[in-house]
């Protein structure tokens, strides 16, 4: 079963995003950047109880009936974080009957380094990584790709999933992990927007948190 819209109907998105230290919610209305509203909060000590209450202040229940889609990031970031949401996510995805999807921390921050760093050329490839507290690194690697239509829209795919390598390779591109709230919210919310038609109403089964390394990294 799908869920199809017509570029004429309306439709709202709701966007889920957390980092090392915090988390933030999206909203959209029929993919009008100018319409967009987030909220970001630094994470307490009850985060489980308190996203819900933050989520309720964020959306009306009105505008959170209206949702046509849903999408999360997934991390790697704080393991906590990553798995409350991922779970908030997927409850409001199969009680609403609406499609979710997901992608990685670093796949939603691509598009902003490669145009801080000018690497715009089609099909050239970089790494992102973050630092472990012990040995090694996690890194997922990306590609550019000019779109045809508009060659001004930088589309970046993501061709290796996160994961934990021993070191990275002196002869390729890597750039360091860096989270901007704001900046990651919307761009998850193009993202989303992107991903929208025929989207699977039941896909918020195959959404799991990414994190490859054990909580206590």
């Amino acid at each position: 079963m799908t869920n199809k819209l017509n570029h004429g109907e309306n439709y709202s998105t709701l966007v889920i995003h957390s980092t090392d230290n915090s988390f933030g919610f999206g909203y959209r209305k029929n993919n009008n950047p100018e319409s967009d509203e987030l909220f970001i909060k630094k994470f307490d000590n009850d985060l489980c109880n308190n996203l819900i209450i933050d989520l309720n202040k964020f959306i009306s229940k009105e505008n959170l009936q209206k949702i046509n889609k849903l999408s999360v990031s997934i991390g790697p970031a704080n393991f906590n974080a990553s798995r409350l949401i991922v779970v908030l996510a997927r409850t409001i995805s199969q009680q609403m009957n609406c499609p979710l999807d997901s992608f990685s921390s670093f796949e939603i921050m691509a598009k902003r380094i490669a145009s801080k760093n000018n690497i715009l050329k089609n099909k050239k490839s970089f790494w992102i990584f973050k630092n472990l507290k012990r040995k090694g690194f996690i890194a997922g690697k990306y590609e550019i790709c000019i779109n045809e239509k508009n060659s001004s829209d930088l589309i970046i795919r993501e061709t290796i999933l996160p994961k934990v390598v021993k070191k990275l390779d002196s002869k390729e591109l890597f750039f360091e992990a860096t989270y901007d709230n704001k900046k990651d919210l919307r761009e998850l919310l193009d993202l989303s927007n992107k991903n929208l038609l025929n989207s699977n109403i039941d896909s918020w089964r195959k959404v799991l948190p990414l994190y490859p390394i054990s909580p206590i990294n």
